[in-house]
């Protein structure tokens, strides 16, 4: 189904024709994200809480417009943060956040409700109201933004045709399954066409088959234009769908890769060292073998069959130690 989009615009300041200089420098960002000013642009940004734990520490990355990005990492590796940091539900302990253009920190407090409103938002526990139907969880989306009932009542059924949920109108939350409720919530959060949708762990809570639905909904989504960051721990979507990745730990941006998968796939060179016994095997390799079980497998046999040879060559100079016949000069 076509989508006429109308996209409203993140902030009030023009956009600049060329990027800034830094943007062509960023730190291992695909060439895709160094054309045109970012949708999303942090710049050497950290996040330390009170408690000591630091949520980011000098992460800087870009996102262009219209790309599809997950970031993936551990539990407690700064993707949340990431999130809550782009919706203001934090603010940076120091370097700067730029969403299409504008400087984060120049948003006041009181100005917040009217960002975020051109912002769409998904979470893992959905956020819906329960005690409003499907359409009207959805309808209240363009209320809030002033939206006409002429407008209300044009997009709202559209916008459930495009995530399957046109039989679901008069549904409560508590009558929908867990997809059917995902589905409600990204329906509300694109009914205003937003240039940016932020989905955290959106199939978390969901079983594969419907995980996989989420995802492809989303995926038709960015197909319209609109910019998409997912932070998941979903590793078999990632690895399907090849999109931009972005590997956090400790905080730190530690892979940024245009068609990656879940885990950095470990290169011939790298596993033949390991066998030779030349190179250490770091964290992150095993923490690659811990995901794939091929490889993990592969590199028990042949570290058998070395310890297999190695025996029998040792046996062999044993016998040959042993045996009285004299050999031929």
């Amino acid at each position: 189904m076509a989508l006429s989009v109308r996209r409203p615009s993140l902030g009030r300041r023009a956009v600049p024709a060329h990027p800034p200089k830094h943007v062509a420098a960023s730190q291992s960002a695909p060439a895709a994200s160094r054309r045109g000013t970012p949708v999303i642009d942090f710049k050497a940004v950290e996040k330390h809480y009170d408690v000591g734990a630091v949520g980011l520490d000098q992460a800087s990355f870009s996102v262009q417009r219209g790309e599809f990005v997950f970031l993936v990492g551990s539990t407690g590796s700064g993707k949340s943060t990431i999130m809550r940091l782009l919706i203001k539900e934090l603010e940076p302990t120091g370097g700067t956040i730029g969403v299409a253009g504008r400087d984060l920190s120049e948003i006041t407090r009181r100005r917040v409700p009217y960002y975020r409103r051109n912002i769409g938002a998904v979470f893992q526990d959905f956020k819906l109201l329960p005690n409003r139907t499907v359409y009207d969880n959805v309808a209240y989306a363009l209320q809030v933004t002033g939206g006409s009932r002429k407008d209300i009542r044009a997009k709202v059924p559209d916008i459930l045709r495009l995530t399957g949920l046109s039989t679901k109108l008069h549904n409560y939350p508590d009558q929908l399954s867990g997809g059917e409720q995902q589905r409600v919530a990204i329906a509300r959060a694109f009914v205003n066409h937003p240039p940016l949708l932020l989905a955290d762990e959106p199939t978390g809570n969901l079983d594969p088959e419907t995980s996989i639905g989420i995802m492809q909904l989303l995926y038709r989504i960015n197909k319209t234009g609109t910019t998409v960051l997912v932070a998941t721990h979903d590793h078999g979507m990632v690895d399907k769908m090849r999109r931009r990745v972005i590997e956090l730990s400790k905080g730190r941006i530690v892979r940024d890769e245009a068609t990656g998968l879940y885990a950095r796939d470990e290169s011939t060179r790298e596993f033949a060292a390991r066998l030779r016994n030349d190179a250490p095997v770091a964290p992150e390799t095993m923490a690659v073998e811990a995901s794939r079980g091929s490889r993990t497998a592969r590199f028990r046999e042949a570290a058998a069959a070395r310890e297999t040879a190695e025996a029998e060559a040792t046996a062999a100079r044993e016998a040959a130690a042993q045996d009285p016949t004299p050999s031929r000069k």
